[in-house]
């Protein structure tokens, strides 16, 4: 009897922690920021091409 109570304890607390670190993870979902800073006249698509082709 006293290693279920222990058990029931043990997987409580297991599933308060995932419901936890499950709704951490959900909420940290911002996109980066993305750089803008390249020079449009010798790229495409912001990335750099080098050479003639």
């Amino acid at each position: 009897m006293k290693s279920a109570a222990i058990s029931a304890v043990i997987g409580v607390v297991l599933g308060v922690a995932v419901v936890f670190g499950a709704t951490a993870a959900a909420s940290s979902n911002t996109r980066p920021e993305v750089d803008r800073s390249g020079n449009a006249e010798s790229s495409l698509l912001n990335q750099v091409e080098y050479g003639s082709r």
